[in-house]
């Protein structure tokens, strides 16, 4: 009898072009657009670092020799890409009864539950690169464990920045400790352009910021704004030249617990519009097929059971999230 597994519809290119168009639920990240993608042909990447000198240049007289540039010293570190993979299986019951060959509508079945199947591992996927994301934007890449993958301050060789906002205390000037954030990482964009700073926080961060003493009665004031166009006031609150939102991210370890992705008590920021700073890097699949081609965020293939006893599909990707200034980053505590 004919697989229509076998079928030009359900091959390593077919399924992995419909898993990357399936719509992604998940990622407050990823719809900011903070890290975009790009893919890469290989399995590891060099980041280059140069201290490059910015002096002002001088006014000379028409005919005078240019000053000349300094060169700032170079530093190479070498990443490797974390490798994801993910594996589901289709049984024949999910599809018996539709094994009368020829028709349309059975081959549209057929891509139903291959479709069901793959948004469920799409959506596993997306939940664990927000997490990874998310781990970037706190400098610190955490697999799904708890472990670390990297540690951009150590990699970068760059101190950790952490405020302290003291929101139990009320005489606390909070537009000050804004103003601390905004400056250092204003010193630490280091020639890269910011339309903006963001901070993204935990409940308790976001609660004992809004209910203080200093910033109830602007939040009071955006609140009533956006409830009248119907919109979320925990998002795009601004005070202080910064952008606060509160951020509700939480997966489920490979334990079982929950996990959100920022700590209780605590926010982040980091400058938004940059132009390189952030980046998710994509490299390709380990498949044949695939060798020495540009990284695409989700691959997908699938092969036929022992005996025919039902269809094992492989989803994987490839992605490092990378802060490559994490000296902009900006870590807030509530007391």
């Amino acid at each position: 009898m004919l697989n229509p597994f076998q079928t030009d519809a359900f091959n390593m290119v077919s399924l992995t072009r419909a898993i990357n168009i399936l719509p992604n639920n998940y990622g407050r990240i990823r719809e900011l657009n903070l890290m975009p993608g790009k893919g890469v042909r290989t399995r590891s990447i060099i980041v280059e670092e140069k201290n490059g000198v910015l002096n002002l240049l001088p006014t000379m007289p028409p005919g005078s020799p240019g000053t000349v540039g300094t060169r700032g010293r170079r530093t190479v570190r070498s990443f490797t890409i974390p490798h994801i993979p993910h594996d589901d299986v289709i049984l024949p019951s999910e599809y018996e009864g539709i094994r009368a060959f020829g028709s349309e509508t059975e081959m549209e079945t057929l891509a139903g539950i291959v479709n069901d199947h793959l948004q469920t591992m799409r959506n596993k996927h997306g939940i664990t690169l927000e997490h990874l994301r998310m781990g970037a934007l706190k400098g610190i890449i955490l697999d799904a464990d708890g472990s670390t993958l990297y540690n951009l301050y150590t990699e970068f060789g760059i101190a950790p920045k952490t405020v302290g906002f003291a929101l139990t205390t009320d005489t606390t000037n909070v537009a000050a400790k804004c103003r601390t954030v905004l400056r250092h990482i204003d010193d630490n964009l280091r020639g890269e352009v910011s339309t903006g700073v963001r901070c993204l926080c935990s409940e308790g961060f976001f609660d004992g910021l809004i209910g203080h003493k200093s910033v109830k009665e602007v939040f009071l004031n955006h609140a009533a704004a956006v409830d009248r166009l119907g919109g979320d006031p925990r998002k795009n609150f601004s005070f202080g030249g910064i952008t606060f939102e509160e951020y509700r991210g939480t997966a489920t370890n490979p334990e079982g617990a929950s996990m959100p992705f920022i700590a209780g008590d605590e926010a982040h920021c980091y400058p938004e519009g940059t132009m390189s700073t952030f980046e998710t890097i994509f490299a390709p699949a380990d498949f044949v097929e695939t060798a020495n081609t540009i990284g695409i965020e989700l691959y997908a293939k699938q092969e036929e059971r022992k005996f025919g006893r039902g269809i094992d599909l492989h989803s994987q990707s490839n992605p490092l999230p990378i802060c490559y200034r994490p000296g902009v980053l900006v870590k807030l505590t509530k007391v």
